[in-house]
């Protein structure tokens, strides 16, 4: 049997390298997609106001104390249905924004949420508020 001579090596291992190069190559991307902001326009001033159509935007709050308000008007679960029904029945595309308490039960937002899938709405938005540090 032959012992091996110590000899140095001739290959250089290349793998963790190829590893940071990837890492750095994805962080590179992501952070330049984050930072594109979009083009900044002069636009031009008008004397008036197109009136282009925009979807009015039902707000559905639950205060703290389970009470619901539909656009600030107090409504029960009924209520709320019903209001909900016709102004979907005037636009199929209604969008609805749910604003829920931080204090409030969590069984009260599932309620609404699972009154606006039984009525079909798809175009929903929960606000939440950005954390100030």
């Amino acid at each position: 049997m032959q012992v091996q001579e110590d000899k140095a090596y001739d290959d250089i291992n290349i793998t963790p390298m190829l590893d940071l190069a990837y890492v750095l190559l994805v962080m590179f991307i992501i952070m330049t997609t984050a930072a594109v902001q979009g083009i900044k326009v002069n636009l031009p001033k008008t004397s008036s106001q197109p009136s282009l159509a925009k979807p009015k935007t039902v707000s559905v709050t639950i205060a703290n104390d389970g009470k619901i308000f539909m656009d600030a008007v107090p409504v029960s679960m009924a209520e709320l249905e019903d209001r909900l029904r016709q102004k979907k029945a005037e636009n199929p595309e209604l969008p609805v924004v749910v604003r829920g308490d931080g204090e409030t039960q969590y069984r009260n937002v599932i309620d609404v949420l699972a009154l606006l899938s039984k009525l079909e709405i798809t175009q929903l938005g929960l606000v939440t508020q950005r954390l100030v540090q």
